[in-house]
């Protein structure tokens, strides 16, 4: 019995960090393109996660936690931005960024602020492990420490408490 639990909690981390990937994905095609956000679930929802007439989807994601956080950080993206701001250093902006980072930025803050039901350890490991798919430079760490500063703001108690 515990194999199998072991089996269906590593399958739905895997599920959820692919879901993690794919928002950042998502938040970035947004950002480049100026397309909208059911513009762009809707292909990541049907293109990516499901190809027609193909055995398994291409990838394969807990599809609510990715509508979750592609929704949550357009509704609140005023709100998400600002925490991301507060996060970087002085002198540093959004529009500084590389757009991939700062879409990782934004769904991590939005996961943060808003999905208390998952630690902020937890999301800050798995937003670096983002970092990692696409940079091999110092943007892990970047990552790292900017969420980390978010996390102590918004999740203060949490963090105080370990």
């Amino acid at each position: 019995m515990t194999d199998r639990k072991e089996n269906d909690s590593e399958e739905r981390a895997r599920l959820r960090a692919a879901s993690r990937l794919a928002a950042v994905q998502a938040l970035y095609q947004m950002d480049l393109s100026g397309r909208g956000a059911k513009a762009v679930a809707d292909e990541f929802l049907e293109v990516r996660f499901r190809e027609e007439g193909a055995e398994r989807p291409i990838v394969e994601a807990d599809e609510d936690l990715f509508a979750d956080i592609l929704s949550g950080v357009v509704a609140v993206q005023a709100e998400v931005d600002g925490a991301v701001r507060d996060a970087l250093a002085s002198g540093w902006t959004l529009k500084r960024l590389d757009a991939t980072v700062r879409a990782i930025l934004r769904a991590g803050a939005y996961e943060l602020m808003k999905r208390p039901d998952v630690p902020a350890r937890v999301v800050i490991d798995q937003y670096v492990d983002v970092a990692h798919a696409f940079f091999e430079g110092p943007e892990p760490g970047f990552v790292n420490a900017a969420l980390d500063t978010c996390a102590r703001k918004v999740r203060a108690d949490e963090l105080k408490a370990k």
